[in-house]
Parts: C-alpha cells; structure tokens; sequence
C-alpha cells in the first residue's frame, strides 16, 4: 500500500510557491527531492549524477513556476521535468552503469546477490520490450506512481499506461516466469 498523504502538502507549498511564496520552496524540495533522486538514481546509478539532474530539475520548476497550473498535482508536473532532462542528459553522454554486484557485503551476501542478480535480469529484459512500455511500467512499478499520474508524466491516457504497464509485465513474466510475480505482484 503506498502512502500518498505527502502529496497534497506538496501540491499545497507548489501552489504557494507558483504564487510567489518562496518560503514555500523548502517545504516542496523536502517533499519532492528524495523522490526525484531515487528516480533520477535509478536511471543513472549515479550518485552525483542524479543530484545535478535534481537540482536542475528544481532550477527549471523555478523558472517555470509561474506558468504551473495552481490546483494541479505537482508530482507529475516533476517528474516530466526530471525525464526530459535524464534524455537530454543521455542524449550529451555515454555514462554506463556500474556493476550491479560491486559492493555487496554483508551477513546476507546471497540474498543481495540473488535479489542484484534477478534484477539486472529484469532491466535485461526491460530493454527488449518497446521504450514506451518500459517507461510507463517503470514510472508505475519502480517509481511508485499511480497510473493517472503516470499518464501525466508520459503524455499519455491512463488506459494507454495500464496497457504498456500489462504487456510489460506479462512480457517480463513469459521470460523469466514466477519469480518476477514474486518480486512486482500483478499489475492490473
């Protein structure tokens, strides 16, 4: 069960800081940034990376405050910023990925290297299927969006979403078979 009671504080500080109340700045990075840095972190496996794209996120949000519909949900609004700038970002650079295993240590190395291990094979997979279904199950299933908002993001239907979101999943269940209905449960 996700916990959305964050978001209307957020849209609330957003609507104040669209009117000119940049007290309200605070409030709205504290809400948005560490959701924008795992997204960001999580396309880039880039620590420093991703908080450059952060913070240029929030520099555009800045400069187009003004024209942010008061009343709409800023979440959405966010993370369209944040994609457009991760492909321009990748558009000017050829930053690889690191070793998904590098660093696993622990009492529970197995584990890790099992969960690390399935996946590299689910973003393995991700490749094969069309760019546009990748990113709305991503944005649904890794990004904890909802559907609406998903569809926001993308530019999209919601319907268009759950679509890709589905044959995505079922994609990914065709080729690697329970193990990921274990890991994402049943999209729908």
């Amino acid at each position: 069960m996700r916990d959305d009671t964050w978001k209307p504080r957020a849209n609330a500080a957003m609507d104040r800081y669209a009117e000119g109340d940049d007290a309200a700045f605070s409030e709205l990075y504290a809400l948005l940034a560490p959701r924008l840095q795992a997204f960001l972190w999580r396309r880039t496996r880039n620590t420093a990376r991703a908080e450059e794209l952060v913070h240029d996120t929030f520099l555009r949000m800045h400069a187009n405050r003004r024209h942010f519909a008061r009343g709409a949900e800023v979440m959405p609004w966010a993370f369209a910023i944040a994609r457009r700038l991760l492909i321009d970002d990748h558009r000017k650079s050829s930053h690889e990925p690191p070793d998904p295993d590098q660093d696993a240590g622990g009492p529970w190395v197995d584990a890790v290297v099992a969960f690390r291990r399935l996946g590299r094979r689910i973003m393995e997979e991700l490749e094969r299927v069309p760019e546009q279904h990748r990113e709305a199950f991503a944005l649904v299933q890794i990004d904890g969006l909802s559907m609406a908002e998903a569809a926001q993001v993308l530019g999209c239907t919601v319907g268009a979403v759950k679509l890709r979101a589905h044959r995505t999943y079922e994609a990914l269940r065709d080729r690697l078979g329970d193990e990921v209905r274990e890991e994402l449960g049943d999209v729908r």
